[in-house]
């Protein structure tokens, strides 16, 4: 039950009440732009006494950074320095049946050194409040809590082993005998595709994690981001509760110097968007502006991308749908946050990180669209309590989630890299600012990328940022710049086979505490091909380009009838088109699109070309405009022909 919606609100203690819409922040108003401290909500619900023999949670899917929940004045939970992670609190010992309750939240969003992202180290928008839904869960008093499927897919065979873990829990005073069921189906034609079942037993007020026996599709469908199809898990309970959650089933693998998705070679790209970043919404999103800025993200041909912190559900679930490979990170920010520290980080911030990273994997592990996870972004990782806690990191998440690539963001690769602790994880990412941040030439920064590879030779290297920052007085804002280096830092990277992946930073000119441009909820750093509120500039289309599978379009012929030249790249981003089409909007007198004919291509793998002919009835077009269409409906080049 969706408690969104009307709450009261006050900052700090002596203000009055007023009503406010969560998903909420304070940081969009302008009285309030600065303010970080502590914000209260409150509202009230009502109890049928339907609801006496029910366990009664309440979900909480963010709160930055710090909650305590109350219920009818008796404190129910805390969730303490972890403000991009969701958590429940269990209401049902303190519920009024047959009446109003009182729930009550106190968000805090001061800076704290003893979590991460660690006091102001970060570069983005600490926005305060109850910023993603709430809802409360009313469920049988012994329940599914969560599943969590890992599907293997055997790529000899085209089947999948599907292994399946769930948390149940009896809350009551009696014991429990039943039986818990699986069952996956192909959500786009409804069909089970396999099932399983085992008895289970409960003691009083017992959590159990219970795994169900393995199950088997015969013929299953692959997730590819061109292809996202996707699966239902549903796990009941004989007592008719059930818990469910899409899974798509897919291998990514990293070996000699490269990715390998479905056992076929992709060299990805994309771009990296800084959520939060609207003056309009903040941090408090609505679906709407989260899918505006993803469609946006398709049409410049991100198919791979990461983000700094733990993310919306709805976006992870968008990307599931939609074809977008993202790797989600513990918010592990800049070098200050070992400040201070020798050998090992300090028990807090190691504490810290590792809950998070755990309610990460917890609640997003079943997502295919989650690509790798990170454990940290430019802290110095020769520094050597960096170093160990991002080791530390890494063990964690092999150990919870041991199918999935782990990585983290270095900064540190400049001198003497195979120092560094990106030696440890799964593949490189290198935040390369050559020009910008780190000074020097496109030559010098090609010097450096070999020297990565020497020392790591068998590892695929993602340039996990790239672009350009007017960020300090010597590089004003000019996206001329942004495009030369989008250009020639592109060509270096193609250069060279080991480059598996890039992403553009960024997207968006982005919101935060520390901007050097604007003021007040426009404080932010222009750093985007599209600007606070989604405007496109000229770097737009460039990226778009560079982003594309495609090389070139070429159109040739006489009205009624072209000729399509399509070339892929050979190299980044790279793979083989598969199901895509040419499509062609044909504009008569006056710019009246008159016709669409679409024709299929060929399978197409990196450095080839196809010649399809286009045929449609207007004898007199103004023009033609020739898209290479994806099987998920985006565009991946656009042409126009005039005759």
């Amino acid at each position: 039950m969706s408690l969104n919606g009307a709450w009261l609100f006050r900052v700090g203690e002596g203000r009055d009440w007023r009503t406010v819409n969560v998903p909420h922040t304070w940081q969009i108003e302008a009285e309030l732009t600065e303010y970080m401290g502590s914000g209260w909500y409150r509202r009230t619900f009502e109890a049928p006494q339907a609801w006496a023999e029910r366990a009664v949670r309440v979900e909480f899917e963010a709160v930055f950074h710090t909650a305590t929940v109350w219920l009818n004045g008796v404190e129910v939970g805390r969730h303490v320095g972890k403000g991009y992670t969701a958590f429940t609190c269990d209401l049902w010992p303190h519920l009024k049946m047959g009446a109003l309750n009182m729930l009550e939240v106190r968000a805090d969003n001061s800076f704290n050194d003893a979590m991460l992202p660690r006091g102001r180290s970060s570069d983005w928008a600490h926005d305060g409040g109850i910023y993603r839904p709430v809802q409360l869960l009313i469920t049988p008093q012994v329940f599914v809590e969560s599943i969590a499927v890992d599907a293997d897919p055997d790529l000899a065979t085209g089947a999948a082993s599907i292994e399946t873990m769930a948390v149940v829990r009896n809350v009551s005073a009696a014991p429990w005998d039943g039986r818990i069921s699986f069952r996956a189906t192909d959500e786009a034609s409804g069909l089970t595709a396999a099932q399983s079942s085992a008895a289970v037993k409960l003691g009083p007020g017992e959590r159990k994690a219970i795994a169900l026996p393995a199950a088997r599709i015969a013929r299953a469908k692959l997730w590819h981001f061109d292809r996202p199809g996707l699966y239902q898990a549903k796990v009941e309970l004989s007592n008719g509760h059930a818990c469910e959650s899409a899974f798509g089933i897919r291998k990514i693998e990293t070996r000699d110097a490269g990715f390998y998705l479905n056992g076929e070679r992709v060299r990805l790209m994309g771009a990296e968007r800084m959520a939060g970043s609207n003056p309009e919404y903040g941090m408090a999103e609505p679906i709407e502006w989260i899918e505006h800025d993803n469609q946006d993200l398709k049409n410049l041909n991100c198919i791979y991308t990461r983000v700094h912190w733990q993310q919306d559900r709805r976006l992870l679930d968008w990307c599931d749908r939609n074809g977008m490979l993202i790797q989600t990170e513990v918010p592990t920010w800049g070098g200050d946050t070992f400040k201070g520290m020798t050998q090992d980080p300090s028990a807090d911030i190691l504490n810290n990180g590792l809950e998070q990273l755990r309610e990460m994997i917890a609640r997003d592990r079943n997502h295919p669209c989650i690509f790798s996870w990170g454990v940290c972004n430019e802290v110095g990782g020769q520094n050597p309590p960096a170093y160990n806690f991002a080791k530390r990191l890494y063990e964690e998440a092999k150990r919870l989630d041991p199918r999935r690539l782990v990585t983290y963001a270095s900064n540190s690769l400049q001198t003497t890299p195979g120092k560094d602790v990106s030696g440890l994880m799964d593949y490189i990412m290198w935040n390369e600012y050559y020009e910008s941040w780190y000074g020097g030439t496109p030559a010098d920064m090609a010097r450096n990328l070999d020297e990565i590879h020497r020392a790591f030779p068998d590892k695929a290297i993602v340039i996990s940022e790239y672009g350009y920052c007017a960020c300090t007085p010597d590089r004003p804002e000019g996206d001329a710049k942004r495009l030369e280096v989008l250009r020639e830092h592109d060509a270096v990277f193609r250069d060279r086979e080991y480059v598996a992946g890039l992403i553009f930073f960024c997207y968006n000119d982005y919101r935060t505490h520390i901007g050097d441009k604007g003021s007040g909820v426009a404080k932010q750093r222009v750093h985007g091909v599209v600007n606070l509120y989604g405007a496109r500039k000229p770097s737009y289309e460039q990226l778009r380009a560079e982003s594309s599978p495609v090389q070139s379009v070429e159109v040739s012929g006489v009205p009624g009838k072209l000729k399509v030249a399509i070339r892929t790249r050979a190299a980044v981003p790279s793979y083989t088109l598969r199901g895509y089409r040419a499509r062609a909007i044909v504009y008569g007198f006056g710019e009246i699109p008159v016709e669409r004919p679409e024709v299929a291509l060929p399978d197409l793998g990196p450095g080839k070309e196809a010649v399809v002919e286009i045929r449609f009835m207007e004898k007199a077009p103004v023009r033609v405009q020739v898209d290479v269409l994806r099987p998920t409906g985006s565009s991946a080049m656009t042409k126009v022909w005039r005759p």
